[in-house]
């Protein structure tokens, strides 16, 4: 069996403060049913675990009874980092089990079951498949002037693995450098695949963002924009 784990953060609730970012609502549904959705509609098998911040956790049940959502969904209890709780999601995986491991970034509704399907087989190949899009914009080094944006990419989610390199992973200590999963297990890994991600697969963190993804839900979803 396949898994998803995905990582929804945000900020824990505060009386009368912002709602987190993932509960925000797109075109009548929160961001994170979205995200969900994507993935249940890659596979009614898949194996789906919600990291998400205890005091949160209820806010997101009483949002499942409002909208009627009723797709199936582990829950994870979220760490302090975003490392901690990856494995958190991770230790909900049985000893026994295998396959692959998808990591997404719960505030990121607009990819494709075409990128899913993508990612997932990437990692039955090579130890890591990452998606990713190339930089558009000039690159400035400060102090250093201009660099090569031929030379980067900007590096999105799902990251997939297989199980057996995930624990391998997740069981050193924490450290600084983590920056995502790729950067967890990069150690851990003996082959790697980038493929390219989807400029529509953006990460909501500003308003213009829920604009842009307004716009894309309500046209064609399944349809990458180039």
């Amino acid at each position: 069996m396949d898994h998803a784990i995905i990582v929804a953060g945000g900020k824990g609730l505060r009386m009368g403060g912002e709602i987190p970012k993932q509960f925000l609502e797109l075109q009548g549904l929160p961001i994170l049913m979205h995200t969900i959705n994507r993935f249940r509609d890659y596979s009614p098998k898949l194996d789906i675990i919600l990291v998400l911040p205890v005091d949160q956790q209820e806010y997101w049940h009483e949002l499942c009874k409002k909208h009627s959502f009723n797709v199936n969904v582990r829950i994870a209890n979220g760490g302090d980092t975003r490392y901690q709780s990856v494995r958190n999601g991770l230790a909900m995986i049985a000893d026994n089990e295998s396959g692959v491991v998808g990591v997404h970034d719960g505030v990121r509704p607009l990819l494709t079951v075409d990128l899913i399907e993508r990612c997932f087989a990437g990692a039955r190949m090579y130890d890591m498949c990452i998606p990713v899009v190339p930089v558009v914009d000039t690159l400035y080094h400060i102090g250093e002037g201009n660099v090569q944006r031929a030379d980067y990419r900007l590096v999105q989610t799902p990251q997939c693995f297989p199980l057996s390199v995930m624990r391998k992973a997740y069981n050193q200590p924490f450290s600084e450098a983590f920056t995502d999963d790729a950067s967890v297990c990069s150690a851990f890994t003996d082959s790697e695949s980038h493929i390219d991600g989807e400029p529509t697969n953006i990460k909501i963190t500003r308003p213009v963002d829920m604009a842009f993804a307004e716009a894309i839900l309500k046209g064609a979803l399944n349809k990458p924009v180039c």
